[in-house]
């Protein structure tokens, strides 16, 4: 027979492989760095110029970051912050190198969520917040998984529960709560309104106290946030119902819709979620907080299968908590500026693959992306080193490899910066 405290054991002996692992992917003090990119990859692949322009541009202005020079003389490396200052001071044929950006709007916000597990839902939010941010963008990331994959890819793995989403919908309850019962007693009709009592498990962590910017961690990229997640905060689920009671008219939806709310309008220009392979607190908490909805699939009948029962059933959520609001959820109808469906793990010369991506085009039609993210070896690499495609320096394959792959990323993430920019002008200015 095994118990609770059979399985803490096998867990304490694969965390001890789990910092194995670490040590032999991240550097010698145990942490996630980034490298530095060629000026190869600076001109062709991120700022799209000639490579002799950007030579020339650099050799004109001395002022300008040059770099770490190869000893044969032949690249230059850059850090992203110095690819970022090029990117602010240079312009090519009178074209500015910043990426666009409307004007006083706030981050747009995009929720990758599925069913089906492995589906590469943090495949892709991982992937698309690295080319937006070699794209100049400041993204933040909010990891809702408890599985914590985005969190471990993005080099943080020792996080308290606190101070992941579980962490933000309890301080809301907290805030929620006393701004409740101020009201009460601020009543003019002076009858006494029945306090509302928090649990002491969230009463006495001071989460109120928090700032928003506590909650959001930096990671080995400066120009990406992280509100991480770690297995501790799988209890969210249990413990968002037991709050309920605490206070049934606690909106506990819209909890992290009110934590974003409280950034600065520009302090990030994209939201990513990598939302948990299920329908719950946490995932409704981001489908609440988001914009656009990117829904991966990977290109078989069983992920199609399970495709089609997550909308359906999310369909049914959203109606019915719009139905039976009484305050749980902000007030009206769901909408999204744009819904999108995302193949993953696709093998182009694989029959059943190209047939399933007809299904899919034939049922959701244009709503269907036109790149799908390729299958390659260099994509099962990056994986297995908890690294995306960009993060993986090119020398450590055969330049073709890591290019197939990069481009197939590239891709899918250029046409969802296409999507971005269409649903970015449906959003009403900031306040």
């Amino acid at each position: 027979m095994y118990t609770h405290q059979d399985l803490a054991q096998l867990q304490a002996q694969s965390l001890k492989m789990q910092g194995f692992i670490r040590q032999q992917t991240f550097s010698p003090e145990n942490e996630k760095t980034l490298r530095r990119f060629s000026s190869w990859e600076v001109a062709e692949l991120i700022f799209k110029v000639n490579q002799s322009t950007l030579r020339g541009r650099l050799a004109a202005d001395p002022t300008l970051p040059q770099g770490i020079v190869e000893e044969d003389g032949r690249q230059r490396w850059y850090t992203l912050e110095e690819i970022n200052t090029l990117r602010r001071k240079l312009r090519v044929n009178r074209r500015s190198l910043m990426p666009p950006r409307p004007a006083g709007k706030r981050a747009m916000r995009a929720a990758i969520a599925n069913f089906k597990g492995g589906a590469g839902k943090s495949t892709v939010a991982l992937h698309f917040a690295h080319a937006a941010a070699l794209d100049g963008y400041r993204v933040l990331c909010v990891d809702f998984d408890p599985q914590a994959t985005l969190s471990h890819s993005m080099g943080l793995s020792d996080v308290a529960e606190e101070f992941t989403v579980w962490g933000i919908m309890a301080r809301d309850l907290g805030l929620e709560t006393a701004r409740m019962n101020a009201a009460a007693q601020g009543a003019e009709s002076g009858t006494t309104l029945p306090q509302r009592r928090l649990p002491a498990s969230v009463a006495e962590m001071g989460l109120t106290d928090l700032r928003v910017s506590d909650f959001i961690k930096p990671t080995n990229w400066p120009t990406i946030g992280l509100v991480p997640s770690c297995a501790n905060a799988a209890f969210v689920e249990f413990a968002s119902a037991q709050y309920r009671h605490m206070n049934p008219e606690w909106s506990f939806f819209a909890a992290v819709s009110r934590f974003l709310d409280q950034l600065p309008p520009d302090a990030y220009d994209l939201i990513l979620f990598d939302c948990p392979p299920a329908i719950g607190y946490q995932s409704m908490n981001a489908v609440f907080a988001a914009d656009m909805l990117y829904i991966p699939s990977g290109p078989g009948y069983w992920e199609y299968d399970s495709t089609t029962s997550f909308i359906g059933q999310l369909a049914e959520a959203l109606e019915d908590l719009t139905r039976f609001n009484n305050g749980l959820v902000p007030a009206g109808t769901k909408a999204f500026a744009d819904i999108r469906f995302l193949l993953t793990r696709f093998e182009p010369n694989n029959d059943l693959h190209r047939a399933m991506q007809q299904a899919f085009v034939k049922v959701f039609g244009d709503r269907v992306t036109e790149h799908p993210i390729e299958m390659t070896r260099a994509v099962e690499q990056s994986g297995r080193f908890l690294s995306s495609i960009y993060e993986i320096d090119y020398r450590d394959m055969t330049r073709e490899t890591w290019r197939r792959a990069r481009a197939s990323f590239d891709q899918a993430y250029e046409e969802f910066k296409t999507h971005v920019a269409d649903a970015w002008d449906q959003l009403e200015e900031a306040a």
